[in-house]
C-alpha cells in the first residue's frame, strides 16, 4: 500500500451534490477531486443504497486535468467543470499548480 497522509474528511462527504449523486449512480461519474483525502483505495461508500468502492487514490495538479477527467466528474467538459467549480468557491483563482487528490471510485457489483 503507498504511504497516504491521514483522511482530511470522512468518506461519506466524498459526494454529496444531487446531481453529482444521480451522475454517479448512471455512470457518468467515476471521479471525484478535492482539496484534501476524503478515502484510501479500497473503502467503500454508499449512495442512495448503492455501493462503490474507491479504486485509486493520487495527488494531481489541478492544471493537468483534461477534458476526458472533467467529464469523468460528471460534466461535459473542462471548461464547465471550471467555471463551476469558481462559481462555487468564491474569490478562488484557478491555479494550475495547485494540488488536489483525485478519488477513483466504481460501482461495486453485488457478489
Amino acid at each position: 500500500m503507498n504511504d497516504y497522509p491521514e483522511k482530511t474528511c470522512e468518506i461519506d462527504r466524498l459526494i454529496r451534490h444531487p446531481k453529482l449523486v444521480a451522475a454517479a449512480l448512471a455512470g457518468d461519474k467515476t471521479q471525484q477531486r478535492r482539496d484534501g483525502l476524503y478515502a484510501y483505495p479500497g473503502e467503500t461508500f454508499v449512495l442512495e443504497g448503492i455501493e462503490f468502492e474507491v479504486t485509486a487514490v493520487e495527488r494531481q495538479r489541478i492544471g493537468d486535468m483534461s477534458d476526458a477527467d472533467a467529464q469523468a466528474e460528471g460534466y461535459p467538459n473542462l471548461a464547465v467543470y471550471k467555471d463551476l467549480i469558481l462559481r462555487m468557491h468564491s474569490g478562488m483563482e484557478w491555479n494550475d499548480d495547485g494540488l488536489v487528490w483525485l478519488h477513483c471510485f466504481k460501482r461495486r457489483q453485488p457478489e
